[in-house]
């Protein structure tokens, strides 16, 4: 998996994806911290709105912004967004009021959105080979994962020594890192074949997904990924602090659980792909989760819990992580960044749905209803998946032209076979706007 470090450029974004992460970590840990202090017993409903409003700019930026990025040099565009980034921590602990850190929330947060798509579809143009890509995803996957576990124990170890206002530093000089990492290396910047109007590049992602039958799938695997992960990420600390009676080092010791699960198979996952198609490992993840989730509803003890959430957590990565193998199968290389950026609105929409329902059904129905609920939902979308997703799914397509000048160069790729119609990779684009006999 690591050969891919022989590759600098990617070894640079790497490096900078990971250090940014980090800063991120960071800051989640001191806007926590920040919010206590301006709103006291306050501070969830104050979280929980942030988290809102981070969600919406992620579904709400993401496209409009990938239609300005196809204009842009990829690595001016990433520079600028981490420099924005670095601003918003740079100014977050001079707040005084609530409604400060949500403008300045949204403010991240829609430079995350156009930053987070635009660096994923970089990665298919700097490793071109298949395997490498797929290592570079468990990569990501891991470098999340790693996140999620190192940066609340880093913000931890520096409480010790310094106030929690100096934590918003270490954000700032994480993003001017992987700003100037982002720099030192020259990244491919696809040109857009054709002028395409404002709307036309808004929406074009989004119409190129939802015409793609195993992005349909991919859409319905989201929203499993976020039915379970939500129960996870909202509800681990009322299983184990409300329900099981434990402190907070167990509630950490849960969500480790669920990382260690999700990071064992990003691992193994590069392997395992060589063998099985990617249809197979996502619908066995998403099927993974939805039982689990289930099983959440009648849990008996904590000892049970840690067992389950590493089920879940690996279940989360084998269903999520090839995502980037289809997107990339599904595009041009120029229409790459308005594809990532509508996985990116589309999948974080589905969070926006899951994430307050397993807050709102926990404290008003309990946990087993809620777990209920949500496998119900994890289970409904993995059986769409399985339906709007052919099992055959071959990547070249035989199809014909209506209306396509017998003279257009069009017609000299791929194979012919003499009858008006050809075979080649099929993807949706401005010769392709629909699949052939899709369902």
């Amino acid at each position: 998996m690591l050969a891919v470090f022989a590759n600098r450029t990617y070894r640079h974004l790497f490096a900078a994806q990971v250090i940014a992460l980090l800063g991120t970590g960071l800051l989640t840990v001191a806007l926590g911290l920040l919010a206590f202090e301006l709103a006291g017993e306050r501070a969830g409903a104050v979280l929980g709105t942030a988290l809102a409003i981070k969600m919406i700019a992620y579904v709400g930026v993401a496209p409009i912004a990938s239609a300005f990025a196809e204009r842009m040099p990829r690595r001016a565009m990433l520079v600028v967004l981490d420099l924005v980034r670095a601003g918003v921590a740079l100014f977050l602990p001079f707040v005084t009021e609530v409604w400060q850190i949500y403008v300045l929330i949204f403010v991240l947060q829609a430079a995350s959105a156009a930053f987070t798509p635009t660096f994923q579809a970089t990665i298919p143009d700097v490793l071109p080979d298949e395997k490498d890509y797929t290592r570079a995803l468990s990569l990501s996957r891991l470098a999340y994962d790693l996140e999620s576990l190192v940066s609340p124990m880093l913000a931890a170890a520096l409480l010790t020594v310094i106030s929690y206002h100096n934590l918003f530093a270490g954000t700032v000089v994480g993003f001017l890192v992987s700003a100037a990492l982002v720099v030192s290396v020259v990244l491919p910047s696809p040109k857009p074949s054709i002028p395409r109007g404002i709307y036309d590049r808004t929406t074009r992602g989004i119409r190129i997904y939802l015409a793609t039958p195993r992005l349909r799938g991919l859409l319905a695997i989201n929203m499993a990924v976020a039915a379970a992960g939500a129960l996870v990420i909202v509800n681990t600390v009322v299983y184990v602090q409300a329900t099981f009676g434990f402190g907070q080092s167990d509630t950490a010791l849960a969500l480790a659980a669920f990382g260690g699960g999700s990071m064992l198979v990003a691992l193994v996952l590069p392997r395992l792909l060589d063998s099985i198609p990617d249809r197979t490992a996502m619908l066995a993840g998403a099927s993974a989760l939805a039982v689990a989730t289930l099983i959440a509803a009648a849990i008996p003890s904590y000892g049970w819990l840690l067992p389950l959430w590493f089920i879940i957590g690996a279940g989360y990565s084998m269903a999520q992580t090839p995502s980037g193998r289809l997107l990339r199968r599904s595009s041009h290389a120029e229409d790459r960044p308005a594809l990532f950026a509508a996985q990116f609105a589309l999948s974080h929409a589905c969070w926006l749905i899951t994430y307050p329902l397993a807050g709102w059904a926990g404290a008003a129905f309990g946990l087993p209803a809620t777990s209920v609920i949500l496998a119900l939902i994890a289970g409904s979308a993995v059986a769409t998946a399985a339906w709007l997703w052919p099992a055959d799914d071959p990547e070249i397509v035989e199809h014909s032209h209506e209306g396509l000048p017998a003279g257009h160069p069009h017609w000299n790729e791929g194979i012919a076979d003499g009858r008006n119609n050809h075979a080649h990779a099929y993807v949706i684009d401005d010769l392709h706007s629909a699949w052939p006999h899709a369902r």
